[in-house]
């Protein structure tokens, strides 16, 4: 179930990749399949960020490439022929059903094997994870919660059994997540929140020892193998916390041994002097570790990890994390559509972790508390808390559901028992008693009957007994029977819900769009993948090509040609330059991309068939970015009198000047006019423009898809004369669907 529900995408539509990242990701993936491991690390990429480049090997986390190129060799080697393009289709969903078994044995682990049935079942469809996994989302998280629960699910068995090969396969676990994705910050923060709670609680064991500390050690070790990670494992605040715990484990473990070894007399002696030099290397640790921590300007914290702590970090201080999309705070409507009856049960199971609370559940309980605050701060961590809450809707489930099951066998059983315990046993008796004494009275074959219904008696009457006791506290059987029938419709309404966003919501690929007619066909809009063709085959291989970051992956993975800027990130400067490009007037915005040697600049415009998508909605992230930077670019100059963003009546002329509004409405007049709309009227921002008749000097159009979505131009290397020339301008089509 979980891997048929994420292949609509392909039913639907076609064996695409999804979104922005995942294509690097495939670019990567196939270096990898194609050249080996020691190519891969040592790969420069020259296709992006003109002029700089980009080292791939120290700055990829390379878990998802190292999994999807293995299976793909591995395949070859078994004579299976398949392209690379399918292994990372269908890698997500592959893994989604390793999470599925994952999230099973860790529920078992806490509550049994039912509360881990029905755990299975919620994060086999859960919504959020499916956002991530469907077939064709080729990226980390992909991959990444599944280690994660893994990972989780082994410390809990460590936890349980105390043995130091699961402790050892847990570091294993964690190793793998760290090569799969930052998040894994995530988990050595919160094991030592757990290892500190066990002790303060009094929980300490050696089990505890066997589970962390090996975790602590082999796990950072290995993490510093990774050359995106490197030894930022060790000298990063984010890592801080498991080395706090691992050393009050230490102490912990020491105190323990010489309780047990020495006399109390002595032990107490011990203890003062043990405390008093852990007290003093504490004062001395403590102190050189504020220097360093005070030394950097972010107190050694990542930008992300400060946005998590601080809500309004990003917002102030880093405009381009701010601008991404899945790192705003979640909106509350996300919990109930993502998770769905998984967050109603919550409650219920973080309850039930308490009856009783163990070593285990106690950890349970912190990952939700945990995972339920970063899931507010950031959309993009609704991941982190769907696993935990499947496990939690799956105890309460399996523990309402068992309860219920219970009360009404209980209940038909004593309905259907003999009035006088034993009766119809007596009656046996007696009749056997009969057949006994005309066919084999001198064998005993007759008193060993005798025992074994006495017996049977004597169980029927404890079974009875214990029943008349359950039967106080049990529910009557019609309330049992119409509750479990509305668990039922429950979980089958969760599973519709989770079918239809999975098949509708989640599966339509961004690259390709789809419109449903009004005759229940569908129309495809493919203006991506045909601007990104006629790149790779009307310009020339070395050519370079600017756009906003966001399309920056699919440019060099489709197009095949020099990207400026994309969705790595690594340098705000260089992004703040294109930032300042696009906002500038036109003959600065020109100099600026002769700067950086740029032939072509393509701008996404949705203002003619109504996408909102584009990079006029964008446009203030650009300002700020560039801003960010260059501080003669002030977002006030780009508003209106009235301190509105518009493109309408009001507009200031800042913006009306801007390389964005020219690149973007040049000849939109004329094509309204063709097209027999309201002259220059944007269908996005619902309004005319300000103003219709724009003139090119310093760019000419040379390419407009089909739908006008993906506006392509040569930066010229001279002004033009004539800035009404149409130069060497190609519609996609001659008509357009409207």
């Amino acid at each position: 179930m979980a891997t048929i529900i994420r292949l609509f995408s392909v039913v639907k539509y076609d064996k695409l990749i999804h979104e922005f990242d995942p294509y690097f990701n495939y670019r990567a993936t196939v270096e990898f399949a194609e050249h080996g491991t020691y190519a891969f690390w040592n790969w420069f990429d020259t296709r992006s960020w003109y002029p700089l480049g980009r080292h791939v090997g120290g700055t990829v986390y390379p878990g998802l490439m190292f999994t999807a190129g293995t299976g793909w060799n591995v395949l070859q080697n078994l004579g299976i022929n398949v392209d690379v393009m399918d292994v990372c289709v269908f890698t997500a969903p592959a893994f989604a059903a390793a999470m599925a078994l994952s999230t099973y044995l860790f529920t078992k682990e806490i509550k049994g094997s039912g509360a881990g049935l029905a755990a299975a079942m919620f994060a086999s469809t859960v919504p959020s994870y499916i956002s991530r996994s469907v077939a064709g989302s080729y990226d980390n998280e992909g991959i990444a919660i599944f280690a994660l629960m893994l990972t989780f699910f082994l410390y809990v068995k460590t936890l349980n059994t105390g043995s130091l090969a699961w402790g050892t396969a847990n570091a294993i676990a964690y190793f793998y997540m760290v090569c799969s994705w930052g998040g894994y910050s995530f988990i050595i923060n919160l094991l030592p929140i757990h290892c500190l709670a066990m002790m303060i609680s009094g929980r300490y064991t050696s089990k505890l020892y066997i589970a962390y500390a090996p975790l602590v050690m082999l796990g950072t070790i290995l993490a510093c193998c990774v050359p995106v990670v490197g030894f930022n494992a060790v000298l990063t605040s984010e890592h801080f916390a498991a080395f706090l715990a691992f050393a009050v484990l230490q102490v912990v473990a020491l105190l323990q041994w010489l309780k047990k070894l020495l006399p109390s007399k002595t032990f107490a002696s011990m203890l003062y002097i043990i405390l008093m030099t852990v007290g003093v290397g504490a004062a001395l640790s403590v102190s050189a570790l504020c220097a360093y921590i005070l030394s950097s300007p972010t107190f050694g914290w990542t930008g992300r990890s400060l946005t998590l702590l601080d809500p309004t970090y990003a917002s102030k201080y880093i405009p381009i994390i701010a601008s991404v999309s899945e790192h705003q705070p979640t909106p509350w409507t996300s919990f109930f559509m993502d998770i769905n009856l998984s967050i109603t049960l919550l409650p219920a199971g973080l309850v039930a972790c308490f009856r009783p609370l163990t070593d285990v559940s106690l950890f349970l309980v912190l990952y939700c508390l945990t995972a339920v605050y970063f899931s507010g701060v950031m959309v993009r961590l609704m991941l982190v808390l769907a696993p935990v809450a499947c496990c939690l809707a799956g105890i309460a489930l399996s523990s309402v559901c068992s309860a219920l099951c219970e009360s009404v066998q209980i209940q038909i059983s004593d309905s259907s028992k003999p009035s006088v315990p034993g009766e119809q046993y007596q009656h046996k008796d007696a009749t056997a008693k009969k057949q006994d004494s005309s066919t084999d009275s001198l064998s005993g074959k007759g008193k060993r009957r005798k025992s074994r219904l006495t017996e049977r008696v004597e169980a029927d009457d404890r079974f009875s007994s214990r029943n008349r006791s359950s039967v106080k506290w049990s529910i009557p059987l019609d309330a049992a029977l119409v509750t479990l029938g509305v668990m039922g419709l429950a979980c089958a309404s969760y599973i519709v819900h989770c079918v239809f966003t999975g098949s509708e919501m989640y599966s339509s690929p961004s690259i390709v769009l789809y419109n449903r007619m009004r005759d229940g066909s569908t129309y495809k809009f493919d203006d991506f993948r045909e601007s990104y063709t006629w790149l790779k085959e009307n310009t020339d291989e070395d050519c370079v090509v600017a756009s906003w970051w966001d399309y920056g992956y699919q440019t060099a993975a489709l197009a095949n040609r020099t990207t400026v800027v994309d969705n790595n990130t690594w340098n705000n400067t260089h992004i703040a330059t294109v930032g300042r490009a696009m906002s500038s007037s036109e003959k600065k915005g020109w100099n600026i991309f002769r700067s950086l040697d740029v032939d072509y600049v393509f701008v996404v415009f949705g203002g003619l068939i109504g996408y909102p998508s584009d990079d006029i909605n964008k446009f203030l992230w650009m300002v700020r970015i560039g801003g960010d930077v260059y501080p003669e670019i002030q977002e006030k100059n780009y508003l209106s009198e009235n301190g509105v963003y518009t493109i309408g009546e009001g507009a200031s002329s800042t913006m009306v000047n801007s390389v964005i509004y020219k690149l973007s409405y040049y000849r939109f007049a004329e094509m309204s006019d063709q097209t027999g709309g309201m002259r220059a009227y944007d269908k996005v921002r619902r309004t005319a423009i300000a103003k219709p008749d724009v003139t090119l000097k310093y760019f000419e159009e040379v390419y407009s898809s089909t739908h006008w979505m993906v506006r392509i131009y040569k930066v010229k290397d001279e002004p033009n004369v004539d800035a009404k020339s149409n130069g060497m301008y190609q519609s996609g089509r001659n008509s357009l669907y409207l």
